[in-house]
């Protein structure tokens, strides 16, 4: 069957996807149909029914109606009016009257439909009651407010994965069933569920993303720093990204002054995003005020970061910066002898270099728009709540609107994970020790290669043998049975077949790599029941993987399954740029002599935090590029104003050049490193009605010839004694970096320290406001101990998202390690 159909929508013949909703179809190709409850990327809940449409000669959703070759759509009649101003109606029966302070008048979906629909008298009616504002983390709920279209409760589900909003019961009066004759069948339907319904939270299970609060449609779900602060029509939206990780999602910063003064200065009220076509994380919405209050230009400092520069033997930087800092930094760094220092990228690159020798390919060959296609998903060595949530999502996405299946193999147990899909059906957590990374990817090439290179075939026979189980099969019996007629006496046989369980010895194919990861046959049954209908697949690897004593071989064990499985695969990068850096800058292993740090503890430090020699602009004070994790080079705004330098005027000076702007480097991008020669203003930076991405450009890959070398490690088993537990690198929920931590959402809640499940904290004997001594590495640290109730089992995680945090000493490379724990 083609993929592509024609039907006519309102007279217009439209090329379609076959299978697609009708309500999508309209909005691709721009025909106006209302909805209120639908989101683009969910499932349809039918919640609204707004979506009514006539499709050959039958009223049917849009929502949930698929598209077929020759459909003839109309969209208005003179019925489908008249039910859609009923249930315009009723949305606006005892929804209050506050359009003049709730947030979101202005861009409220209620008043824009009501409007639209003329609607401009109520002829339904019915006793309201009392339902009270509740505050739910980092947002209110206001019930009076809400219009039961489920958005929240969808883009929870479908998107996000948390499941934490559902629909639950309230008590109300029942409506007058004269209404059910009179009024249209649609209208009174919806009406009936709004008045018996509003939406309950589960704290356990939030974990403050705030994509809620995006989806809403109407005033009932507010961040509350935001409520009550600005109206809607004076912010000013200013296209940009996610600076805290590698999503790089599409945002919006909405701006305006701070008082009436023309020369006030202007601040950031809230982040907002577009809803149906991407999704934010908590950090991206709620930790946007980081910028650096810099005053005034200091030339002294300027001079002396000048004459830092000329001397430095090393720069040492992170990778939450632009491609076209990065540029700068190697160019100074060609210009004056200088290492550059970047631990993150540098691992990131030589992992990829890796990957590259066994795949041929110069950069991995799946994105996190694929993952969300995708309808198989494995996700290995990332923690993914915490490390990426988009990737959370995409997985979930994939699960959840794909009908997929995903493995998520991780040490550290995650009930927040568990929450997406059927475990044991479609899904499934494996929890397993520490260094079994290696194990689980040729287990994959076990399970998923087709004629692997002779020396990975090899090691898997090696690992290969056949066992005996006993089986239990049902099978049927003939039985004989004498029947006697009890009035002629007569007897005869009858027959009939009865079901009889026999045990039997059967042999089967075992592979002893299952064991490493504390698995056993039973998983490959249950991967062959997901296999289903799948066809397919992505693979996710992340940091754990990246930092493992063993990296070099993971890495090509990642490019021989690109080579020889169905799965494509992305390499998670770390950090917002760490992907860009990784092409542009050529990095050393180790710092010497004097070093300049950008955002680094250094000898001379340029800080976006105020805290350095000289101060330099944030994330959210820079117009520039970052190539992010779908290998896009995305274009990101300056939301606020920075009154400092920045670092091309630095480089100005070492580089004798005369550049106004930073985003004049935006074109010098290294071509050979895949990007391309064009201005930053020449960037599109949009999402279409036909669901596409318009922004930036693609990073483009070369091919080379691959090669099969793999090498098996002879890395020591993470064993732990019974006076040890295993402590991992990690940050909580929302908490990336040193600019996450000064933001307003999470500073004054700040917690560093060390994160137990809640039973390894009982089991220590610990209570709140407890420290505890690590011992680890070398080293022992005290630290503030704390609760993660969402986590389980007894790893704990360490913070490292301070700047000047002392705990990453704990660790050597690898995320995770072995320590003494003790309370203090």
């Amino acid at each position: 069957m083609s993929d592509m159909i024609t039907l006519t929508m309102d007279g217009k013949s439209i090329e379609a996807k076959n299978g697609e909703s009708i309500l999508n179809v309209a909005r691709e190709n721009d025909v106006f149909v209302p909805a209120v409850c639908y989101l683009t990327r969910c499932s349809p809940t039918l919640a609204c029914r707004l979506c009514l449409v006539e499709a050959d000669g039958k009223q049917v959703y849009g929502c949930n109606t698929k598209v077929k070759e020759g459909m003839d759509v109309t969209t208005v009649t003179e019925n489908i009016s008249k039910e859609r101003r009923a249930i315009m109606e009723v949305y606006d029966v005892n929804h209050p009257l506050q359009c003049g302070v709730c947030d979101q008048s202005g861009e409220c979906e209620l008043q824009n439909y009501s409007l639209y629909m003329n609607v401009d008298k109520q002829s339904y009616s019915i006793r309201d009651i009392h339902r009270p504002t509740q505050h739910w983390g980092v947002m209110n709920y206001d019930p009076a407010l809400c219009i039961m279209c489920e958005r929240c409760v969808t883009v929870c589900k479908d998107m996000v994965g948390s499941n934490a909003l559902s629909t639950v019961k309230r008590g109300a009066d029942a409506i007058d069933k004269t209404f059910k004759a009179e009024m249209p069948k649609d209208a009174y339907a919806m009406w009936n569920k709004l008045n018996k319904s509003l939406i309950g939270y589960d704290a356990d299970a939030c974990t403050n993303c705030g994509e809620c609060i995006s989806a809403c449609p109407v005033g009932a779900l507010v961040s509350h720093d935001f409520q009550y602060t600005s109206n809607a029509w004076e912010l000013k939206k200013i296209p940009a990204v996610n600076p805290h990780s590698s999503d790089c999602a599409f945002m919006y910063y909405e701006i305006k002054q701070e008082s009436i003064d023309a020369h006030a200065t202007k601040r950031i009220y809230r982040v907002t995003n577009e809803p149906h076509f991407s999704t934010v994380n908590g950090a991206a919405r709620f930790a946007y005020d980081f910028e650096n209050k810099c005053e005034a230009k200091d030339e002294a400092a300027f001079n002396e970061a000048v004459e830092a520069f000329k001397k430095a033997n090393t720069i040492k930087f992170n990778s939450f910066i632009t491609n076209e800092e990065a540029l700068i930094l190697q160019k100074v760094a060609n210009k004056t002898g200088a290492k550059l220092v970047n631990e993150d990228a540098r691992r990131y690159q030589e992992f990829l270099a890796n990957y590259t020798s066994t795949s041929g390919k110069s950069l991995y060959s799946s994105t996190l728009t694929e993952v969300h296609d995708a309808n198989f998903v494995i996700s290995v060595g990332s923690y993914l709540k915490s490390d990426l949530p988009n990737a959370r999502y995409a997985l979930n996405n994939s699960v959840i609107m794909n009908k997929g299946a995903a493995l998520y193999f991780h040490p550290v147990a995650d009930p927040v994970m568990e929450k997406i899909g059927k475990k044991g059906k479609t899904t499934d957590f494996i929890y397993h020790a520490p260094m079994a990374e290696e194990a689980i990817l040729y287990f994959i090439l076990y399970k998923f290669g087709k004629d692997l290179p002779a020396s990975v075939a090899d090691y898997i026979a090696s690992k290969t043998e056949t066992r005996t189980k006993t089986v239990v099969e049902t099978i049927k019996e003939k039985v004989v049975e004498i029947v006697k007629d009890e009035e002629t006496g007569e007897e005869k046989e009858v027959s009939k077949m009865v079901p009889k369980k026999v045990s039997k010895e059967v042999e089967f194919e075992y592979n002893t790599l299952l064991e490493e990861f504390g698995k056993d046959e039973a998983f490959l049954e249950l991967i062959d029941s997901m296999l289903a209908k799948k066809d397919t697949f992505s693979l996710m690897v992340g940091e754990d993987l990246i930092s493992h004593p063993d990296s070099i071989n993971l890495a090509k064990l990642c490019g021989i399954i690109d080579r020889y499985t169905a799965f494509n695969i992305v390499i998670l990068p770390t950090q917002t740029n760490t992907l860009g850096v990784s092409q542009i800058c050529k990095l050393d292993k180790e710092e010497s002599g004097f070093v300049v740090g950008y955002n680094e503890t250094a000898d001379y430090e340029l800080s976006a935090l105020g805290d350095g020699n000289i101060d330099m602009p944030a994330l959210n004070q820079q117009e520039g590029t970052f190539t992010n994790i779908d290998k896009k080079v995305v274009p990101t705004n300056a939301a606020l104003a920075f009154n400092g330098y920045a670092l091309n005027d630095i480089a100005n000076v070492v580089l004798n050049d005369d550049i106004e702007y930073t985003i004049e480097y935006t074109e010098e991008l290294p071509v050979e490193a895949g990007f391309q020669a064009v201005e930053f203003d020449s960037l599109p930076n949009k999402f279409g009605t036909d669901r596409v991405e318009y922004r930036g450009y693609d990073l483009s890959s070369t091919s080379s010839e691959a090669c099969d070398e793999t090498n098996v490690s002879n890395t020591a088993k993470f064993e732990v004694s019974e006076n040890e537990m295993v402590i991992y690198q990690a940050n909580p929920i929302n908490q990336f970096n040193e600019f996450t931590a000064i933001a307003h959402e999470f500073k004054d809640n700040l917690e560093s320290g060390i994160f137990f499940s809640k039973a390894a904290f009982d089991k220590l004997e610990l209570s709140k406001g407890d420290k505890v001594k690590v011992n680890a590495n070398g080293s022992e640290l005290e630290l503030n101990a704390y609760t993660d109730i969402q986590i389980a089992g007894d790893i704990a995680y360490v913070s490292t998202f301070d700047k000047n945090s002392s705990s990453k000493v704990l660790f050597d490379t690898y995320r995770f390690n072995k320590a003494q724990v003790v309370k203090a």
